[in-house]
């Protein structure tokens, strides 16, 4: 009894609103009645242009930037800070490539440093008439000591060079800010 009921009152609600709806034809012919009766009535629509409005609306605040009358185009402008963006990114990397170069330098003068001290002590020891079997004296004994951690000391520099060379060449810097 139910589906028969909600069945039939479908059925009624659909035929009630076709039957309230309009085809497209009754609506572009009423669109064309409307517009034949404006244009018989004499009276165009009005239209409203720049001149029409106020010079300033309330509300309205002009631009802070002031527009340049040398009459140079759009394009002229763009181009302008183009090369200007372009100059700029050209010194940030020079910049960035003298950094490099810098602390690249900087660690091959610790490298330097280092591997001068060691052959400094080795020239002490060697001096001091080393046998085969090792130094003769306690000072000699410490200096060959010393000698060793700083060639340990001087493998870690190294290694660091290395690696800020790798970085620089990664980064794409040019072979003079790598190797110089």
């Amino acid at each position: 009894m139910q589906r028969k009921f909600l069945k039939i009152a479908a059925v009624a609600l659909l035929t009630s609103l076709a039957a309230y709806g309009q085809s497209l034809g009754e609506i572009a012919r009423e669109y064309r009645e409307k517009q034949n009766a404006e244009q018989a009535s004499g009276t165009p629509p009005k239209m409203i242009t720049n001149k029409d409005l106020p010079a300033n609306p309330e509300g309205y605040q002009a631009p802070r930037e002031a527009q340049p009358s040398s009459g140079e185009s759009n394009f002229g402008k763009a181009a302008d800070r183009s090369a200007q963006r372009f100059e700029r990114q050209l010194l940030a990397e020079q910049r960035v490539g003298e950094q490099w170069k810098r602390q690249i330098v900087e660690q091959e003068n610790r490298v330097a440093a280092i591997q001068a001290r060691i052959d400094q002590i080795d020239a002490s020891i060697r001096s001091g008439g080393v046998s085969a079997q090792g130094p003769y004296n306690r000072y000699q004994a410490l200096q060959a000591e010393h000698a060793a951690q700083l060639q340990m000391h001087l493998d870690e520099q190294k290694r660091r060079l290395d690696a800020m060379q790798d970085a620089a060449r990664r980064a794409g810097m040019h072979t003079a800010v790598y190797d110089p």
